[in-house]
Parts: structure tokens; C-alpha cells; sequence
């Protein structure tokens, strides 16, 4: 039995091993070949066996291995040294031994791996792996795992590239920079904190800080430019935000890219809410696609008769606003959202440009115009906690994006 980067042999009952009720044992077993050139220049080779495992002190430093013909001869043109002095050879040597006797190529029923490895001969350090069912892997290993920076590609997968842990894809792990492209949406709570009402002063706008809620990666001080600002306007067939004009007005005055969202109520139509969202928001030419949040719970998708009714009077909603606009609305989903009920909807995942909020410091792992990375972010000019949002792009695509996926 050969199989998952690993030569595994298996003994039957009647071989004489430690058998318990007759049951199949599984013996990991490892050969050794020397490869050698003799006095006639052709290539040959000889089964080997381990007779000392020599462990250096040292930490950066793993295991010297010391081998035997199995014959117990010397090949012809091959001159033999006694076992002390080959050990010291490699003691004295062991980053180039080492380097020469950890690294191979595997072959099982899976795939092929071609890389380094550690002494229990797992996938240790730099490797590559090619399965049979055309899937490639590039990057760090650790126990026989990916494990680290890597890049991978599958069918029917998109390319993947940034940090595994435990064999598992996390991400790409981003630094946070002033290159970046960032943005904040707002609404009634940027204005209202219990009795007290607050004004944004449109003229200081800059994101201090990224939030406590995650972890992440920030290079040099966080004061960064806002680029874009998305405003709720509407809720449902009937709630209205009231500070929403007079806060599109001023974000447009002062030079934003603004674009308007409206919160999904999962307890009315969907041509109720659409209606109710074009007839309270100012869609003009040049603002960033319109945005359908929806954040609806397990029991209220449940209440409303599950997913596929979820779904299809997110299809009205969409197909209405996108009839009156001219161009495709957003979905503002959470990552949960997408991992739970998003691959019953095929159509949207390919069809529409997704917004999605996960609190996490790694990127999220689809296709995504905008990411949320904070819901208790700073900005200097407004009171109180407010969402960070990041464009998935640098300048060269947030310039394209300006000017082909707006309101025309």
C-alpha cells in the first residue's frame, strides 16, 4: 500500500509480525539506494542501509545519517573510509550532506512530491506537489502538511496564494499600508449615541485606527485618506435614514466616491423593498453600484421558509435596482453567509460583485470588490466607533473601477 506521501507496506497474518485477532498491520518502511558512477563512467546503484544516526547539538542543524552497502562491499572504482572518519566528514560537512540527503521525489497513489523533508521523512521546509487530479502545490511544509506561504491551483478552484496552516488554506495574510485603498459606511449611528446626536466634520475624514476586534499587520502609523463612503439609506418596505441626504450631499461636496446601501428585511416583499429603496435614495451618475445588505439570521431564513426563498426575492430585489440604475448592484454578505448558504446560489457568487465582512487578518478566500475588516475602526470628524472597509485593488484598479462599474 503506497499512499499519502508516505511507503507503506502492508503484512498479512500469516507473516511473522505482531498480529493482534488477525487483523491487517501497517509497517512504515523505508528503503535507501546509493547512487554511484563506477570505473566504467555508468550510473549504478545498490540497496543501503542505515547504521547510525549521528544528532547534531546544534539547532539549526538536523540529523547526519550514516549508511551501508547492505552487500557490506566496496564497489568497484569506489574507495571505502572507516565509519569514524565518515562521520566526521559529515559532522564537518552536515549542511552539505544534509541538504543532499533531504531532499527527493515521491510517487504515490495520490501524486508526486519533490522536496525536503525532516528526519521522520515527512514534507519538511520548500516542496512541491502534484496530484493526479491536476492539482498543484507550491510552498512551505511542516509535517507532511502544507504549512506556510503557498500557492495553489485545482479544478473548478480559483488560484490560491498566501499562508496554510495544518494543511488548511487561511489566506492572504495583508499589510496595511497608505497605499491601500480605503473606505467607511456610515448611518444613523454615526449621529446618534443614546440622547446625544453628533455631526461629522467632512473636513478632518481620516481612519486613525483598524480596530481591536482581529488581529492584523500594519506597517507604519495608521492615518489613512478615505476614498470611498458608502451611506444607508433605506430598510425594509418603510424605515428611512434621516441623516442619509443631508450626509450624501456633504460626501459628494467634499470630493468622496459615494455609494448608498439598503438594509434586506427578510418579513417584506422584495418589490415593496426595492420600490421603497429608489424612491429614498439619490443614485446619481458617477456613484459606485448601489448595495443590497443583507445580513439575515439562521432562524429568520428558516422563518421565511428557507434559503431558496431567501434567494429568489434576493433575485427580485437585485434584478429591479439594477433595471432602474443601469448597472449591477453589490451584495454585502458576512463570510458565515458565504460558507453556509451562498453555494445554494451559484448565480450570485458568479454573477454579482461581492462585499464581505470578516474580522479576521486574512483575505477572504473569493471574489470580492470590498472588504470589511472592522466594525469598531476610528475616524478622525466622526464620534464613535466606525466599519473600515479596504478596496480589493491598488490605485491602477480602483481608477478602473471608478470609471467602469459606476452609475452611467
Amino acid at each position: 500500500m503506497l499512499d499519502s506521501l508516505h511507503h507503506i507496506q502492508g503484512k498479512t497474518p500469516s507473516d511473522k509480525t505482531d498480529q493482534k485477532d488477525g487483523k491487517l498491520v501497517l509497517v512504515h518502511l523505508i528503503k535507501y539506494k546509493a547512487f554511484y558512477t563506477d570505473e566504467n563512467g555508468k550510473t549504478r546503484s545498490e540497496d543501503c542501509k542505515l547504521i547510525q544516526t549521528n544528532a547534531d547539538e546544534r539547532k539549526d542543524r538536523q540529523y547526519c545519517h550514516l549508511f551501508q552497502l547492505a552487500s557490506e562491499t566496496t564497489p568497484d572504482g569506489i574507495y571505502g573510509i572507516a565509519p569514524r572518519t565518515a562521520i566526521g566528514i559529515v559532522n564537518l560537512q552536515g549542511a552539505t550532506h544534509r541538504d543532499t540527503i533531504n531532499y527527493e521525489q515521491r510517487h504515490d497513489s495520490l501524486g508526486y512530491f519533490s522536496g525536503s523533508y525532516d528526519s521522520l521523512y515527512q514534507a519538511e521546509g520548500y516542496g512541491t506537489w502534484m496530484g493526479h487530479d491536476g492539482s498543484y502545490y507550491e510552498g512551505e511544509w511542516k509535517n507532511g502538511e502544507r504549512n506556510g506561504w503557498g500557492f495553489s491551483i485545482a479544478p473548478k478552484k480559483p488560484l490560491r496564494v498566501g499562508e496554510w496552516k495544518k494543511d488548511k488554506y487561511k489566506g492572504e495574510r495583508l499589510v496595511y499600508t497608505s497605499q491601500r485603498i480605503y473606505g467607511i459606511d456610515i448611518s444613523k449611528h454615526q449621529h446618534i449615541k443614546g440622547r446625544k446626536r453628533y455631526q461629522i466634520n467632512w473636513k478632518k475624514l481620516r481612519i486613525t485606527h483598524l480596530g481591536n476586534i482581529s488581529r492584523k499587520t500594519v506597517a507604519g502609523n495608521v492615518n489613512y485618506p478615505i476614498r470611498f463612503i458608502y451611506i444607508k439609506s433605506t430598510e425594509g418596505k418603510s424605515i428611512v435614514n434621516p441623516y442619509y441626504k443631508k450626509d450624501y450631499s456633504a460626501a459628494r461636496a467634499h470630493g468622496y466616491k459615494v455609494g448608498t446601501y439598503h438594509f434586506f428585511s427578510t418579513r417584506t416583499p422584495a418589490v415593496a423593498q426595492a420600490n421603497h429603496f429608489l424612491r429614498h435614495s439619490c443614485i446619481r451618475r458617477g456613484d459606485f453600484p448601489p448595495v443590497l445588505d443583507l445580513e439575515p439570521s439562521h432562524s429568520q431564513i428558516s422563518k421565511m421558509g428557507g434559503p431558496g426563498v431567501l434567494f429568489a426575492r434576493v433575485r427580485t430585489w437585485l434584478r429591479l435596482v439594477e433595471r432602474a440604475t443601469g448597472v449591477k448592484p453589490i451584495l454585502y454578505i458576512s463570510q458565515i453567509f458565504v460558507n453556509r448558504y451562498l453555494p445554494a446560489a451559484p448565480d450570485l457568487k458568479h454573477n454579482y460583485k461581492i462585499w464581505i465582512a470578516r474580522y479576521g487578518e486574512y483575505k477572504p478566500d473569493i471574489h470580492l470588490v470590498y472588504w470589511q475588516l472592522c466594525p469598531d475602526g476610528r475616524v478622525a470628524g466622526i464620534h464613535g466607533a466606525v466599519d473600515i472597509n479596504v478596496f480589493n485593488g491598488y490605485q491602477d484598479a480602483f481608477t478602473k473601477f471608478s470609471q467602469n462599474e459606476v452609475v452611467r
